[in-house]
């Protein structure tokens, strides 16, 4: 599926949280910009990279008015263990059947160690309290994801 596109609404979603309570996206119009990352896998090396980052910059994010929300497709009892273990403070969506994946264009098909699958790509939104895309991120260094998040959001404010 194609991307959302740059200036348009983004498709709205319901998914369960970390904690088995719906989280809409809906739910941020007005308040806050949002950003949405889909990454791979709970607890696998980058992913923890990149969650970790998140958590350790959430201040100055709260201080530009920014949520974040991460999507994976991952069950929500995996993503309370990944949030226990390493103090996230922020909503872990569950996507098992990747349809907020696909509807953003974050599901497709992959190459690792010589073999092809299906999954999710490494994709991030940065989305304006109108709802609106502001920006697509698709070549991701986990190591440096929330800072350049963030100089983005400060370039746009």
């Amino acid at each position: 599926m194609a991307l959302p596109e740059i200036g348009k609404s983004v498709p709205d979603f319901s998914l369960l949280n970390q904690h088995g309570e719906t989280i809409e996206l809906k739910s941020f119009r007005g308040k806050n910009k949002v950003i949405i990352y889909f990454y791979p896998k709970a607890s696998t090396p980058g992913c923890t990279v990149q969650a970790c980052g998140m958590r350790d910059y959430m201040s100055a994010l709260k201080e530009l008015n920014t949520q974040v929300l991460a999507i994976s497709p991952d069950l929500p009892a995996k993503l309370l263990k990944f949030d226990a273990q390493y103090s996230l403070d922020f909503n872990l969506l569950s996507d098992p059947e990747h349809l907020v994946a696909d509807a953003y264009g974050a599901w497709g098909l992959k190459k690792f160690m010589g073999r092809e699958f299906m999954g999710i790509l490494r994709t991030t939104f940065i989305v304006d309290e109108k709802g609106f895309l502001l920006k697509i991120l698709d070549k991701i260094n986990t190591k440096t994801h929330s800072s350049d998040v963030i100089a983005y959001i400060k370039d746009i404010t």
